[in-house]
């Protein structure tokens, strides 16, 4: 049985793809995320002649990804909950992109869930980092990470409480389970991006909440390195 304050087992596939700048295939515990990145010239129309870039995400998550066939998005639409997943990840990789220093270029990342078991955004966000630097370099060759226009790494983890203890990564059945369950994204020199945290028919307190963000710092302290080390 995993400890409570132990990550589930990460394993970061890199290259994945032969056809894409950056390519990942993450996963932790049972969900596996495909994150693939491109780089392109054009801007959305809005940015034309900014002079600045832009990241923007794709998520999905395939028929068979969970117990029950999902039907494929289709025409277009895209559901509430898939468009709240996607501005999460594409918020969360801007916050570490100058986008200046980018150029007239558009970043797209796409996230394919291939199997979920709790924490696809977090997953998602965490190896689509990854894959986006990959493709950033592809397009910038020799651009550092702690230098425009990637001027940080960014990482994220879900926490919770389940039976009283404070949990860290959680996978479908502790989240089913959590009286409590948050969301937390953070950059690599240990800023805050976004925090989600919500009360499921239950309420929590000022040491509940500290508990969840040290613990979501130090899962994601873990993250950071293991980018570190791929993308050394």
């Amino acid at each position: 049985m995993r400890a409570s304050d132990q990550l589930r087992d990460i394993e970061i596939q890199r290259p994945y793809l032969g056809q894409s700048p950056g390519s990942v295939l993450y996963r932790s515990g049972d969900t596996a995320v495909l994150c693939t990145a491109s780089v392109s010239d054009r801007v959305p129309d809005w940015m034309v002649g900014k002079g600045k870039g832009w990241v923007t995400a794709e998520y999905a998550m395939l028929p068979h990804s969970t117990g029950t066939r999902k039907s494929r998005d289709r025409g277009g639409k895209v559901d509430g909950r898939t468009t709240e997943i996607q501005r999460l990840i594409g918020r969360s990789l801007r916050a570490v992109v100058d986008l200046q220093a980018l150029g007239e270029r558009m970043v797209t990342v796409d996230c394919d869930v291939l199997q979920a078991d709790g924490g696809t955004r977090t997953a998602a966000i965490t190896g689509g980092y990854i894959a986006m630097v990959d493709a950033i370099r592809s397009a910038l060759p020799g651009c550092l990470i702690g230098t425009p226009p990637l001027t940080d790494s960014v990482a994220a983890v879900s926490v919770g409480v389940v039976d009283g203890r404070v949990v860290l990564d959680l996978d479908y059945e502790l989240d089913f389970a959590a009286a409590v369950d948050m969301n937390v994204v953070m950059t690599g020199s240990g800023r805050f991006v976004e925090i989600q945290g919500t009360g499921e028919e239950a309420t929590f307190d000022d040491a509940e909440l500290t508990e969840l963000l040290r613990l979501a710092r130090q899962g994601i302290e873990q993250l950071t390195a293991r980018q570190q080390q791929i993308l050394a």
